[in-house]
């Protein structure tokens, strides 16, 4: 995945804009981070993974899932932009998306959906 297609799968959620997170570009929804780019490893930050799902996400695809010594104890799983697949990236965002956008928001999104 490009950082253009990164960036316009976060772009595609209602709501959602560029902002910035502890001094860094990220996107966010509803003013709470969706997720943003790490320059220093050009790998995407992926919130709430249950600490079990994420052990096995990097057991099952060690080059693109990983983390380092500051996410170790949160619910989070770093992945590596050249090797993530766009459909996992996208829902990765779309189960952070219905736990921080407005309900009203999320209903009416599903409904355009069909």
């Amino acid at each position: 995945m490009t950082r253009d297609e990164m960036r316009d799968i976060a772009l595609s959620f209602p709501g959602a804009e560029e902002g910035v997170s502890y001094g860094r570009p990220a996107f966010k929804v509803n003013g709470k981070f969706l997720t943003r780019l790490r320059a220093e490893d050009d790998s995407v930050v992926l919130v709430d993974v249950p600490f079990d799902e994420r052990e096995m996400l990097m057991e099952a695809e060690p080059l693109t899932f990983h983390i380092t010594p500051h996410y170790k104890d949160y619910p989070s799983v770093l992945a590596r932009l050249e090797s993530l697949h766009a459909g996992s990236f996208r829902n990765f965002l779309e189960r952070r998306f219905r736990k921080i956008a407005k309900k009203s928001v999320v209903k009416a999104w599903e409904a355009a959906r069909g």
